[in-house]
């Protein structure tokens, strides 16, 4: 079955650069999309990017875009999330997903394959 196990979250200083990972087994992503979406306290699910992994097309978030950048390892099968300067703003629970099933993918609703999440905590 398809599992989405993510890893790299925690406590984060102010600018610090954490790396998210992804490792996705029981399911062949490279010809589909996946993505990072987070869920900030009170707040709705949020896209932060999505990538195309067999050509290479991404997409962001306008308000995101610079910070975080979206890559893949096909060889470790694991998609990674690269963080810039966080901020206490970027507090919240981050998740990969996979499986889009739209032409939208930064719509949260459009993704069938989820993760568990994990928390950054930035302070």
């Amino acid at each position: 079955h398809v599992q989405l196990v993510e890893s790299g979250g925690g406590s984060v200083q102010p600018g610090g650069s954490p790396t998210l990972s992804c490792e996705i087994s029981g399911y062949t992503y490279r010809s589909d999309c996946v993505a990072w979406f987070r869920q900030l306290p009170g707040k709705e699910r949020q896209a932060v990017a999505a990538l195309y992994a067999d050509r290479g097309q991404t997409y962001y978030t306008d308000s995101l875009k610079g910070r975080f950048a979206i890559s893949e390892d096909s060889s470790k099968s694991t998609v990674y999330l690269q963080m810039h300067n966080l901020q206490s703003a970027d507090t919240g629970i981050y998740f990969c997903a996979a499986h889009l099933s739209s032409w939208y993918p930064l719509t949260a609703s459009a993704y069938a394959y989820w993760c568990q999440g994990t928390q950054v905590t930035v302070s």
